[in-house]
């Protein structure tokens, strides 16, 4: 699960915590001037962990998380579902539901959107 560790110190640590990308937090957060957000991997574990350390850890919605280089997070799933992007159209890195490679042939609702869109 993916969700953000905020502060103005160092970097988060916990066991199993796995940090994908970090920012400076956007300036219209309450409180946010001079903090960094840490958008991290872990298990319930790990964010329990933190929390009892003090760190502040906020649970991600659904959505586009503008990183400071250009690219950034998109989350689906509260969390559970995410892509690390390079820029708004390049993945890096991505966990989301697994697709059978044989759905199409097995009559899935699968489309080919680009080919269905401008026939190529």
């Amino acid at each position: 699960m993916m969700f953000i560790v905020r502060n103005a110190g160092d970097k988060p640590a916990a066991p199993t915590l796995q940090i994908k990308v970090k920012r400076r937090t956007p300036e219209i957060i309450a409180n946010g001037v001079g903090k960094t957000d840490y958008f991290c991997i872990g298990d319930n574990e790990a964010i329990a962990a933190l929390r009892s350390a003090g760190c502040e850890v906020i649970e991600v919605r659904d959505g586009w998380y503008a990183d400071d280089t250009g690219g950034g997070i998109a989350i689906s799933g509260h969390g559970k579902y995410w892509e690390v992007r390079d820029t708004k159209f390049t993945v890096r890195e991505a966990v989301g539901p697994v697709q059978s490679a044989d759905a199409d042939a097995s009559g899935g609702d699968l489309v080919n959107v680009r080919r269905a869109i401008f026939g190529v």
